[in-house]
């Protein structure tokens, strides 16, 4: 109890680390780890086609809606008939949820551990900066997200030109002759979203070396305990 006491009474707010690139670079990417996974995470976008067939002479038109995850074979739509019989039932192709799903995961995570090295920064700058173990385990874990940032928007790059594929509509209607595609669904978001992501490792990364620069590692060392200040070496 006395320990968290001490703890909470030491928080001291300084806005002084935001003037540093240490301070600076986490809040930047706090904001472009938001960007990631809210681009990513709710989409809904629609394709579609249109059917004609020469019996009614009036098109149908076929508008597949699909979203996050991008478990596409969940979606289903209404493809209309030409012999007069019911429309079919029919489903979107392929599941590209597990890149997606770990996307948005490093996002949310990263963002959680931006909030709270920014508390640390803000708040306990003089236990950062005291203790050898606290830059020590800031730099292992912002490599550690340098490197899910590559892996994940890499991951999640490839997903989404697979859903580009699975929901054109020159793709959907290969197999139909009546069928005629239309427009393309609206992807800018997610675009921006595998940007954001490697955005995300370039920050991430070049931040590990002003961290670095805090640790045991890189400071100069104490100086001798023989030697006295202002004075020379003994012998």
């Amino acid at each position: 109890m006395d320990s968290i006491q001490t703890t909470v009474s030491g928080f001291s707010l300084d806005l002084g680390p935001l003037k540093e690139p240490l301070g600076f670079l986490r809040v930047l990417e706090w904001v472009f780890t938001i960007f990631a996974f809210a681009t990513t995470g709710g989409y809904s976008g629609t394709s579609h086609f249109t059917v004609k067939c020469v019996e009614s002479g009036e098109p149908v038109n076929v508008k597949p809606v699909f979203g996050y995850p991008f478990r596409l074979s969940a979606y289903p739509y209404e493809m209309p008939s030409c012999d007069g019989s019911p429309a079919n039932r029919t489903f979107l192709q392929g599941d590209f949820s597990s890149s997606a799903e770990f996307f948005v995961c490093v996002g949310v995570f990263g963002f959680l551990y931006c909030t709270a090295t920014l508390v640390l920064y803000l708040g306990y700058q003089h236990v950062y900066r005291q203790t050898t173990r606290a830059p020590f385990i800031d730099l292992v874990v912002t490599a550690a997200f340098a490197f899910l940032w590559l892996v994940s928007s890499s991951a999640w790059g490839k997903g989404l030109t697979d859903v580009k594929w699975a929901t054109n509509p020159e793709h959907l209607v290969e197999n139909c002759t009546h069928c005629h595609p239309g427009e393309f669904p609206s992807m800018g978001r997610l675009n921006a979203s595998v940007i954001f992501g490697f955005l995300n490792l370039i920050l991430w990364a070049g931040n590990c070396w002003f961290i670095y620069k805090e640790t045991s590692f890189h400071k100069d060392p104490s100086p001798p305990s023989n030697m006295e200040e202002g004075g020379a070496p003994g012998p």
